[in-house]
């Protein structure tokens, strides 16, 4: 068990990927816990409520699907630590260390999608988004 600001870490087994930027944990629960990853937006994969399938919708899930399916997950929360549809809002980190919501920005999977009060990485994610603009990666190509 490791300690760190009187809080456990802990790491919960990544159930499915849902979309470029959802998915969902084990909990305990059969369905388990939908995560949103927080101050990012991927491409949507399918066409829902008023959001349009986009070209890259199917590339971002691939890729989360690539970066997180069947590991482990750390979350992370900012201010708010649920949004309106009841999905947990937090930035992603494998146990080696990887921050899932900046390799998928670093990569081109998504764009930034700050939503305040939710802004801890938005400077990083900025420049992670810019790099990948003048890089022509994924969304930019």
């Amino acid at each position: 068990m490791v300690h760190g600001n009187s809080q456990e870490i802990q790491f919960y087994k990544v159930m499915r990927v849902v979309d470029g930027d959802t998915f969902m944990i084990a909990d305990g629960t059969a369905k388990g816990q939908a995560v949103r990853l927080t101050g990012i937006d991927a491409p949507e994969s399918r066409n829902s409520r008023n959001k349009v399938k986009h070209a890259l919708g199917a590339e971002a899930t691939a890729y989360l699907q690539k970066l997180i399916a069947g590991k482990k997950v750390r979350l992370e929360y900012d201010v708010d630590k649920t949004d309106r549809y009841g999905r947990t809002l937090a930035y992603v980190y494998l146990e080696d260390g990887t921050f899932v919501n900046a390799a998928i920005i670093k990569n081109g999977y998504a764009s930034i999608m700050t939503i305040p009060p939710n802004v801890k990485y938005q400077e990083l994610f900025l420049k992670l988004e810019k790099r990948a603009r003048n890089n022509h990666k994924g969304l930019w190509k």
